[in-house]
């Protein structure tokens, strides 16, 4: 082999290895995101429910149901457009309580979302504006 030929076949392994270990960096990439939906993207069929994702609006007044004698509870989370029952078991953050700003992760499951964590925010002014956008409630109606 001439070195020209050297050169080029050692760049050409370079250029493979580079691609491959990009591909397989941009694949533990898409299988470790976490995407974040309200509840009216989940109804239009954004949200892949066999895949986790996390579930963002405000704790509906007066759905919070406790179980008795147990950590579980149900809940209604919304956008002010679509409505979603959330089940939960566990201990939930000291900020969580109806009418407030609140995160879930977990997936769907009988048109349930079944909760494995629960963020409760502490004010909906400190969300992103297009997040804080898509669960403003509409004029006149009072959160």
């Amino acid at each position: 082999m001439t070195p020209r030929r050297k050169r080029l076949t050692a760049v050409v392994l370079v250029l493979v290895g580079v691609s491959i270990a990009t591909g397989l960096a941009l694949r533990a990439f898409r299988d470790n995101v976490v995407l974040y939906f309200t509840p009216a993207e989940v109804a239009q069929g954004k949200a892949n429910g066999k895949r986790a994702f996390r579930l963002g609006g405000m704790v509906l007044k007066g759905s919070v149901v406790r179980q008795p004698g147990s950590l579980t509870l149900r809940f209604d989370v919304t956008d002010y457009i679509r409505t979603l029952t959330v089940n939960y078991t566990g201990v939930l953050p000291d900020l969580f309580r109806e009418g407030q700003g609140v995160v879930v992760h977990g997936s769907l499951a009988n048109g349930e979302f079944m909760a494995d964590e629960v963020l409760a925010k502490h004010d909906e002014k400190y969300m992103p504006r297009d997040i804080a956008g898509k669960i403003a409630p509409p004029p006149g109606v009072n959160p």
